[in-house]
């Protein structure tokens, strides 16, 4: 009852948090992300990918009730502890965690609402657009982004096809990311 009381005791969805978190991870460090579309390999490009996942399972979510909801909800507090974690072991201290995590959260649901935008209105150039704009807005003329507006489609297809219970278990499948290569 104490932990409970101080936030100590396990959360009833981490199991299935932990399992669906390590999928996510895996699925948005395919290579073809970074090698075959320019995605850049770098804290940054990282963050972006696992941002696109995480936002896809919670868009998946978004009309669910609860306990899917709930679930999503912790999976989003699993991301951003990583994201702490991730800033902390790249040295920043403390005193600077607080905003730039509050930082990347808005960055986070800004991308959210540009993709989600653009997903429900089965607008892949604008779906590429904001993927370009977020991703690589060191280039004006990223070929990546086609190929990846293309993957974010099939996996937004794929995780509506998949039923609530098997998330809730934990499962999920993210289609491969497989494409042209940017240039192409």
């Amino acid at each position: 009852m104490l932990k409970q009381l101080l936030g100590l005791a396990p959360k009833p969805n981490q199991a299935v948090v932990e399992i669906l978190y390590r999928q996510i991870v895996a699925a948005a460090r395919q290579p073809v992300a970074y090698d075959t579309w320019s995605v850049p390999d770098t804290p940054l490009g990282r963050f972006e990918m696992l941002s696109l996942h995480v936002f896809l399972l919670m868009h998946r979510a978004r009309r669910e009730g609860a306990p899917l909801s709930e679930l999503v909800q912790d999976l989003t507090d699993e991301f951003f502890r990583d994201v702490d974690h991730s800033l902390r072991e790249l040295g920043i201290g403390d005193l600077g965690i607080a905003k730039r995590v509050k930082k990347l959260a808005r960055m986070f649901y800004g991308r959210a609402g540009a993709y989600g935008e653009a997903i429900e209105a089965g607008d892949r150039a604008a779906l590429s657009a904001a993927l370009a704009r977020n991703i690589r807005p060191d280039t004006t003329d990223w070929q990546g982004a086609v190929p990846l507006a293309d993957y974010v489609m099939a996996a937004h297809e794929a995780l509506q096809r998949q039923d609530s219970e098997s998330l809730l278990r934990g499962e999920i499948a993210f289609p491969p990311a497989e494409g042209r290569p940017a240039g192409a």
